[in-house]
């Protein structure tokens, strides 16, 4: 350390420094209660500010996944003026409208539905009293009619009593339009034809009631395809709607994200100021204390004390493999800083090397212990 000063301290970030005699020039154990208190705040304020981040960074990457999906828009002016708050309001309302609007779209399309599935019902009627319906009234019985490849050929078997079955269901497990159900009439036909040859009794039978129930279904096809249409257009714009109130939802989390980053930098700045003036002067015997503290300290930790003064001090550069620190030209709050981060490390440092020697001493009384035991056997051997 010769030449070194309190004003200008070279440090080497790739030198191995002696610990032990660094630690011979080192005091830290009266520090004042002062100090600590000072510390102690720090922590318990950077504490609460990683909390206030944490949950803000988990709001703005809500806000992030929103405007990186397909549906986004571009939203504007989310200021909180008196003049966003009453349109945010009226937004509101009319989401509100919409959703109750959209409520009721849903009952009416129910309601309009379950009546084309009554109608759809009367024609099912009408088929299934023919008198050549009544082999596709069960589920067809593979092991008493011996049709062991039925399986094979057949990839879903139905029948009308299935089909009865679905639309009375109070479960919740029936059909819910009536394209459901014209797929599964359709399904009884086509499975009795594509399994039965062309000239035999069942698939005829199944191509005749096919042939009528087709020319009934075009009697109710018209009102089918409207409802359908309609449906089409009533889900767009519902659609809509809800883009629409992900958007509404989206400028107010952005604004309260907003009132919360203005929160967290006046406490930034109330904690700043209370340290400053908590921050009494260092003594220039302090300042030469600490500026041989850092020469003590292990390149890695040397980094991170010097990454400290660059945080306070933008016009400081700690990329070369000398640099001159200016005590006197930091800061009262940086060197403080700077004095609670040596004296941490100098004190793991200290305790390392107890350690060490601890485990050195420790394996010296091992190996006199082994010798001893070792020459005690070879002087029994002798002797006898």
């Amino acid at each position: 350390m010769e030449g070194v000063t309190a004003t200008n301290v070279p440090l080497m970030k790739d030198s191995h420094l002696n610990i032990d005699k660094a630690m011979g020039m080192v005091n830290l154990s009266n520090e004042g209660s002062e100090e600590e208190t000072l510390k102690q705040q720090v922590d318990e304020m950077v504490t609460k500010i990683d909390d206030v981040s944490s949950l803000l960074e988990q709001k703005v990457n809500e806000v992030a996944q929103f405007f990186s999906s397909p549906i986004r828009t571009k939203l504007n002016n989310c200021k909180g003026s008196s003049s966003l708050k009453e349109r945010e309001k009226d937004k509101a309302r009319t989401n509100n409208k919409k959703l109750q609007d959209a409520s009721r779209r849903e009952a009416a399309y129910t309601k309009r539905m379950q009546e084309l599935m009554r109608q759809f019902g009367t024609i099912l009627r009408q088929i299934t009293q023919h008198k050549w319906a009544w082999p596709f009234m069960q589920p067809v019985d593979v092991e008493r009619l011996g049709l062991h490849d039925y399986y094979e050929v057949i990839e879903k078997p139905m029948d009308f009593g299935t089909i009865r079955n679905q639309m009375e269901a109070k479960d919740g497990s029936g059909y819910k339009n009536v394209r459901e159900i014209y797929n599964d009439v359709i399904l009884v036909f086509k499975n009795a034809m594509t399994y039965n040859d062309e000239k035999s009794d069942v698939h005829l039978m199944a191509k005749t009631l096919f042939d009528k129930f087709e020319e009934k279904w075009q009697l109710l096809l018209p009102k089918v395809v409207e409802e359908e249409t309609r449906r089409k257009e009533e889900e767009a714009e519902g659609s809509s709607d809800l883009q629409i109130a992900q958007e509404a939802s989206i400028v107010k989390l952005g604004r309260d994200i907003s009132y919360e980053l203005e929160e967290l930098d006046l406490q930034l700045k109330e904690l700043r100021e209370r340290v400053v003036l908590k921050c009494r002067l260092m003594s220039t015997e302090e300042k030469r204390q600490l500026g041989l503290d850092l020469s003590q300290l292990s390149p890695e930790d040397l980094v991170k004390a010097l990454d400290i003064v660059a945080q306070r001090n933008p016009h400081f550069q700690p990329m070369d493999e000398e640099v001159d620190l200016d005590v006197d030209a930091q800061s009262p709050l940086t060197l403080w800083q700077l004095k609670f981060f040596v004296k941490e490390k100098l004190g793991n440092q200290m305790r390392g090397s107890a350690t060490k020697e601890q485990d050195n001493a420790k394996r010296k009384r091992e190996i006199c212990d082994a010798i001893s035991k070792s020459a005690r056997k070879r002087n029994r051997k002798l002797m006898s």
